[in-house]
């Protein structure tokens, strides 16, 4: 059996904007650290004029501290994290009991950029970045394509592309700019995906500016995630399903990555009550499955009745590897084998067939 971390993340540096074509060379990220000790040492990408996104500087004693405080092992060394040493990655792989590594992004959980040319240029040298990664360990590392949703036509260009160096997903915001995910202007990706075989995963994240601004003006930076990225992907799931937007698309793939899944039973029992009393509709028994939606769960949600909504099918988990906050446990995966109050062959579905069915490894 494979055992499948359907959500590792590389965290961007200097290095993956070496990727960047030589004509946009201009448009190069470059690091800013603040002088204001309320950011704690964090620095941030300057891209474009504007100051974007984290620049995660997790060092050993940040580290040590969170797991002292949570229990769970958070630790990964800055060669791993940032993919300067791939040996050493699938080394630690390896400890970890994990055959396969789905690599998510990090800068790009929110908007990156104002101008199509500037997101174009980016989405191009992560991807490149990936695909170099990727060729070095083709059956242990497979990666989620960021592309440039600013710019349909170039994001269609770059998806095939990307397939053909070893990704298997596309990555979505809950919020894209002024957009939803039931917007038509996605409609051309929804059918390429569709045809490709390859899902849309929408990884817990932000790309609509105003509204990250808005509520990091009163809460900052990191205590505003909960609103700003997890109850926008709860949204999401809810309005996929509502819309009947998966009936338009009906090879189209959904998964939804590091919200947890102790959410999914309150959505689903909301969408039953509400299809019913308003529109009149009834929801199948499984939900989830029918409509071809997976959700990475965690250790400590309630996962015997989570199971009770989403199915056994429908779940996945990961380590969030590479990233030091409340979704990351290292030991996740193997944590969840030892999970008593599950049955075996319902925690093997979690860690192997559902990842392969939602990415179709």
């Amino acid at each position: 059996m494979l055992t499948i971390d359907a959500d590792a993340h590389v965290v961007e540096n200097e290095h993956t904007w070496d990727y960047m074509d030589p004509s946009d060379s201009h448009l190069r990220p470059y690091v800013v650290a603040p002088e204001s000790p309320e950011h704690g040492g964090g620095r941030f990408w300057l891209i474009d004029g504007k100051v974007r996104g984290l620049r995660q500087v997790i060092n050993d004693a940040k580290m040590a501290e969170l797991k002292k405080n949570t229990g769970r092992d958070v630790e990964t060394s800055k060669a791993t994290r940032q993919m300067e040493n791939i040996g050493a990655r699938i080394q630690h792989m390896d400890d970890l009991g994990i055959d396969i590594q789905v690599l998510q992004p990090t800068i790009f959980l929110e908007q990156i950029a104002d101008r199509a040319e500037v997101e174009v240029a980016l989405c191009k040298a992560y991807n490149r970045w990936l695909a170099d990664i990727w060729s070095q360990a083709p059956d242990r590392l497979r990666w989620v394509a960021v592309l440039p949703m600013l710019a349909m036509t170039e994001a269609l260009k770059e998806l095939r592309i990307a397939i053909q160096n070893g990704a298997c997903g596309v990555l979505m915001r809950s919020l894209e700019t002024d957009k939803t995910l039931l917007d038509p202007y996605f409609f051309p990706l929804y059918e390429e995906v569709s045809r490709l075989n390859i899902p849309m995963i929408v990884h817990v994240g932000n790309a609509s500016a105003s509204m990250v601004d808005f509520y990091r003006r009163d809460l900052g930076l990191s205590r505003s995630g909960f609103v700003v990225f997890r109850l926008q992907t709860v949204g999401a799931f809810h309005s996929l399903i509502i819309s009947e937007l998966p009936d338009q698309f009906p090879s189209l793939r959904f998964g939804f990555l590091e919200a947890s899944a102790q959410w999914v039973p309150f959505a689903i029992h909301d969408l039953r009550r509400r299809m019913l009393g308003r529109l009149g509709a009834t929801l199948s028994d499984n939900i989830m499955k029918d409509n071809r939606i997976w959700v990475a769960c965690e250790t400590n949600d309630d996962l015997p009745y989570v199971l009770k909504y989403a199915g056994e099918d429908n779940l996945v988990i990961g380590t969030d590897y590479g990233h030091a906050d409340q979704s990351t446990e290292i030991e996740a995966l193997r944590t969840l084998k030892e999970q008593e109050d599950i049955d075996p062959a319902v925690i093997d579905k979690i860690l192997s067939d559902n990842p392969k069915a939602l990415y179709n490894l």
